[in-house]
């Protein structure tokens, strides 16, 4: 018997979708609606309308879910990380910098050295409703992945970059707390 090859790719340890196909359903929705203003207001149903109308709402929305899905996915493996369409080797990862300080005031604190980097992507920064993850790569560069659940994915780099964790681990304790 013949061993079989490996062709499939390796299980993500870490997967976020950019968006999620729901979102088209308001199409639908919104020619339920109308139709629904339709018959209220008298005129009978006139099926061309909402139609038309579930027809171009779910066709606009399926090409941005598309488009989120493919620019705003994260997917981390054993070796790579990928983000939107760019991968990074995990053996390119010198050093994760630790979560930003809280802020202690009423004043927003000053962003860190690494919150100013190029974020991972191509994309012009850190998209929406997604947090920054600091990285040193190889060659002095610094960039920033991103995730929603950014923590989940700081830890999952921590363990399969172990050397890249900085002494002081990958949260700073808070100077507010109790000193032991």
């Amino acid at each position: 018997m013949s061993e079989s090859e490996p062709t499939a790719h390796p299980a993500p340890l870490f997967f976020e979708h950019g968006a999620s196909w729901y979102w088209v359903l308001f199409g639908p929705v919104a020619a339920a609606l109308l139709v629904a203003i339709q018959n209220s207001g008298g005129y009978g149903v006139q099926p061309l309308f909402p139609v038309l109308l579930a027809l171009l709402v779910s066709a606009m929305l399926a090409v941005q879910v598309k488009a989120a899905r493919i620019h705003t996915s994260v997917e981390l493996t054993a070796d790579a990380l990928r983000q939107g369409t760019e991968t990074l080797r995990l053996s390119e990862i010198v050093m994760i910098f630790p979560e930003p300080g809280r802020p202690t005031g009423w004043r927003k604190p000053q962003p860190e050295k690494w919150q100013e980097a190029r974020a991972l992507g191509e994309l012009s920064g850190v998209p929406r409703r997604r947090v920054g993850i600091g990285l040193r790569v190889t060659g002095r560069r610094t960039v920033q992945a991103w995730a929603r659940d950014h923590r989940r994915l700081r830890a999952a780099l921590a363990e399969l970059v172990p050397d890249a964790v900085p002494p002081g681990g990958l949260v700073v304790p808070d100077l507010d707390g109790p000193q032991e």
